[in-house]
């Protein structure tokens, strides 16, 4: 048996600190990229395109990714006291990442002018920053059960 898997191993309920953290991470690197752009717009226009991330970036978890925090957390559960530290995010979660992470850089090297890239920016990065809420949230009532 190999020594990489037994290092990799970690207590289950620590993945949702994991997921939490990429999540913010992401969902930083977001908001930080669509502050940048957001500092080229008016003042006005800029509390505008804020305040419409912003609600877009709520409706965006209500309405689809609280499904998929919903489906990471069961799926976490369902896993053994210990887990491969990768396991915080199904491979389909990878592919995701990989796609975004691809759209990101497409739209960030194209030729849109980069206070149009503001509000999806803002958007996703909201989105995510709001999921990682969710597991840091399972991760400490995790914790009090294990104490329990």
């Amino acid at each position: 048996m190999s020594v990489l898997p037994a290092i990799l191993s970690i207590r289950r309920h620590f993945l949702f600190a994991l997921a939490g953290c990429f999540w913010t991470v992401a969902g930083g690197i977001l908001c930080f990229r669509g502050a940048i752009w957001l500092g080229l717009l008016s003042a006005p226009a800029a509390v505008a395109v804020a305040l419409i991330s912003a609600a877009c970036a709520a409706a965006g978890y209500s309405f689809g990714f609280s499904k998929l925090v919903i489906r990471n957390i069961e799926r976490i559960n369902r896993m053994p006291e210990r887990a491969n530290c990768f396991a915080f995010t199904a491979v389909r979660g990878y592919v995701m990442i990989a796609l975004m992470m691809s759209i990101g850089i497409t739209l960030r090297n194209s030729s849109i002018p980069k206070y149009y890239l503001t509000v999806p920016y803002f958007v996703m990065g909201g989105i995510l920053l709001i999921g990682s809420v969710q597991f840091y949230r399972k991760f400490l009532s995790s914790l009090a059960e294990a104490a329990s």
